[in-house]
């Protein structure tokens, strides 16, 4: 019952550019469930890119994220397209958003609210069309209560909430999984 639940908001959201929260715990299939929503929706054969965003530093991630202008900073030896102008046309999930800067929020924002991203080293912004799909195991209105956590982006990218509910609350799936993953062992031992 528990992702029947989330499969009925699924088929609420997939057809839409709605920018979707997925929360749960570690290993409840966030990052799964983003690709699904991709693959379901009318962005499916544009690209689909997932960041950790809690795996890099701040530094490192804005320019992953936005790109960079040559000559910007120490190693930036050529111009670099960021993931959200890769994912132009399609998907760009955000993995463990919860993580970021006040900086980087700053610069989401702007995503989200005009389409624009502005490398770093540049003084120009360019358009991008990508839907966001933000994903956290964090509680993000606790973050915002607390001042950890943009209130803007958080409304921004709370546009659909959905929570995936970890293993223990849907224990009535655990035999198909089991023979999910019995059939995959077999296929791969041939």
């Amino acid at each position: 019952r528990a992702m029947e639940r989330v499969y009925t908001l699924l088929e609420k959201v997939i057809d839409s550019d709605t920018t979707v929260l997925l929360s749960g715990e570690t290993g409840t299939g966030k990052e799964v469930l983003a690709k699904t929503i991709h693959a379901e929706s009318p962005r499916s054969d544009k690209p689909f890119v997932a960041v950790n965003c809690g795996a890099m530093a701040e530094q490192l991630l804005e320019s992953e994220l936005f790109g960079h202008k040559k000559g910007s900073f120490t190693g930036a030896s050529s111009d670099r397209a960021g993931l959200f102008e890769t994912a132009n046309g399609g998907v760009v999930l955000l993995d463990e958003i919860g993580e970021t800067s006040a900086g980087l929020q700053v610069r989401l924002l702007r995503v989200l609210q005009e389409g624009e991203i502005r490398r770093v080293g540049e003084d120009t912004d360019r358009n991008v069309d990508v839907r966001v799909i933000a994903a956290s195991h964090r509680d993000l209105q606790q973050r915002v209560s607390e001042g950890e956590f943009r209130e803007d982006l958080y409304y921004r990218l709370a546009v659909f909430p959905i929570e995936l509910p970890p293993l223990r609350d849907r224990r009535e799936d655990i035999p198909d999984l089991c023979l999910h993953f019995l059939s995959q062992k077999r296929t791969k031992e041939g």
